[in-house]
Order: C-alpha cells, then sequence, then structure tokens
C-alpha cells in the first residue's frame, strides 16, 4: 500500500473509538419493534453524541433531556402498561463504555409537549455490575443495543417523560463521569393506581460526590459499586408517600427481556448501600450481590480492556 494511503487509513481508524465511544438513544422500540424514525418520539437535542460531564449535570437543567433538547419537533407515542419499550442507540451502535443504566419518568400535568421535566421523577429500571466491576462484560449494559423496560401495570394513565441514561464511569475517577441521557414522550393507558416512588428532581438526582459518580475503576481490586439514586419503583400500590416497597419480586428470565433492576440506596440523591443490579438479571428488585470480590485474574486494569472490543470491530472494517 502506498505511503500515504496508510498514513491516511492510520489517521481515519484512529477516530473511529472517539466515535463509537459515544452514543445516543434516538429511537424507540415498542415489544421489540423499531417504531417511527431517529427523534420521532425523542426529543432531539443539541449535544448529538456528546456525553455531558458531572459538572455539567449535577446542578444543570441540562440534566432532565440533554442540552438543548426541543419539544416542538417530537411526538408524543401512545403505548399501553404492560408494553415492552426499549432505546435504541443511533448508528446500530453499542454502549462500549463500562456503567450502570437508569430509566426514569415523569408524569406531566398537563400536555407532555409542554412539560419541561421539572415536577417529579421515579426510577423504572437499571442495569448495574455483577462482579467486579473493572471487567467490562460484568456490565449489564455492556454491547447493548437498547435498554429496554416493562411500562408498570399499576402505572397511572397519563402522558410521561421517560428518561434513559448510561452513565460512563471510566473517567469517574478524575470527577468526569459520562452521562448520556434523552427524553422521549409517551402516553400510557390501561394501567392501575399505583403510586410511583421514591419521588426525586432532577437536577438534583446526583451529587459529584456520590461513590457511583466518583468512583474508580483503574485498580485491580476496586470498591463494590454503589448504584446511585433512588431505588427502582417495585410498580406497586403503596401506602407510603414515598411509594417505596420492601417486598423483593421473583426473578425472570433474562431473555423475556422485561428489563434489569433492583432498589438501591434511600430514596434521595445519594446511595447509603452497596447492592448492585446483576448482569443479564431481569428483576425489579435483585437480592444484592456479595460486597467483596475476587481480583479478576488475567484483566489488567487499564483503557486496553474497554477498547479492546472497538479495535476489534475496527480490525474488521479495514480488512474490508
Amino acid at each position: 500500500m502506498h505511503p500515504t494511503h496508510t498514513l491516511f487509513l492510520l489517521g481515519a481508524l484512529s477516530l473511529v473509538p472517539k466515535i463509537q465511544a459515544h452514543y445516543i438513544f434516538s429511537q424507540l422500540l415498542v415489544n421489540d419493534t423499531p417504531i417511527g424514525q431517529d427523534y420521532t418520539y425523542v426529543r432531539k437535542n443539541t449535544n448529538t453524541y456528546m456525553p455531558s460531564f458531572t459538572s455539567e449535570v449535577i446542578s444543570s437543567p441540562d440534566a432532565i433531556c440533554n442540552k438543548g433538547a426541543h419539544t416542538m419537533s417530537s411526538q408524543t407515542l401512545t403505548v399501553k402498561a404492560g408494553d415492552k419499550v426499549g432505546f435504541k442507540l443511533a448508528y446500530n451502535e453499542l454502549i462500549e463504555h463500562p456503567g450502570p443504566g437508569f430509566i426514569y419518568m415523569s408524569k406531566a400535568p398537563g400536555d407532555v409537549n409542554d412539560y419541561k421535566g421539572d415536577g417529579d421523577w421515579f426510577k423504572v429500571w437499571e442495569s448495574g455490575v455483577n462482579g467486579p466491576a473493572n471487567v467490562d462484560t460484568n456490565w449489564g449494559t455492556w454491547q447493548k443495543p437498547s435498554m429496554d423496560f416493562t411500562i408498570p401495570k399499576d402505572l397511572p394513565d397519563g402522558e410521561y417523560l421517560v428518561r434513559p441514561e448510561h452513565i460512563a464511569i471510566h473517567e469517574a475517577h478524575v470527577g468526569k463521569a459520562q452521562f448520556y441521557m434523552e427524553c422521549a414522550q409517551l402516553s400510557v393507558s390501561g394501567g392501575g393506581n399505583g403510586t410511583p416512588g421514591p419521588l426525586v428532581k432532577i437536577p438534583g438526582l446526583y451529587s459529584a460526590e456520590d461513590p457511583g459518580i466518583a468512583y474508580n475503576i483503574w485498580t485491580d481490586n476496586p470498591a463494590p459499586y454503589v448504584m446511585p439514586g433512588p431505588k427502582v419503583w417495585s410498580g406497586r400500590v403503596s401506602s407510603g408517600s414515598n411509594g417505596g416497597d420492601s417486598t423483593s419480586p421473583t426473578e425472570t428470565p433474562a431473555e423475556t427481556g422485561t428489563g434489569a433492576g433492583n432498589g438501591n440506596g434511600n430514596g434521595g440523591s445519594s446511595s447509603s448501600s452497596a447492592s448492585t443490579a446483576g448482569f443479564g438479571s431481569t428483576s425489579t428488585h435483585s437480592p444484592a450481590f456479595p460486597t467483596t470480590f475476587a481480583s479478576p485474574g488475567n484483566v489488567p486494569p487499564g483503557p486496553g480492556r474497554w477498547m479492546g472490543g472497538w479495535n476489534s470491530r475496527v480490525k474488521g472494517r479495514s480488512a474490508m
């Protein structure tokens, strides 16, 4: 190959990991079927596929639906309680950063198209880590093309903002956790009289000092990962004012696609326990995994670990 062409190819390939490192949830899935196009029901933002960092989202309204999120171009999709709803990554990409995933909902007081998301939010799904946090494949969101959850059957009817969020923690130890979030507009029917909770506000959901936000993954023996934010709403009627539920539903097989999650924290802006959401687990509240783990045998810490997936895909493309 001509030297100039070789240099050009190497330069182009060096940019691919940067592109694949970032992602955006641009399209909805309903019962595993793509619905509409990119941003038909998801509010388009001006941040595109770039992340927001810890300092940008902790106290900024941009943490709600991302920077410059527009409502005028978004439509509202009608779904039923019990439907499986997913958030697909643009360009058929995969989540290739270690870190947890969450889905939050907030009921609009009227037309969701006019709602800024400044009301109360509650968590309906989360996916954490099953095993040492410095092993990429232990994360439930690792190399997933979408994040999916089932609309709770007891969710009251109405119009909602639904907010998927992935937090990449590979730079969290230097105060630069990466936040990827969007907002979709849904109108839910066929629900029940549940009391969603615990309720939180955005911003105010997280603190920069939360263990799951300021986390060091670059060590042979990382600390147990603490899931940030409130616990997942059980999807049931609650007699408590915050909608919490202490019962633990049984787990269902991963292939049912009902979502992975577990309850964590005390309903405030930070968690108080070291429970984790398991890779492949599909319960709403799964039991906590052991809080101490053996060091991963042959997986050295460092960026080469989570770059491996990109490098393999780059090699495949360069061979075409």
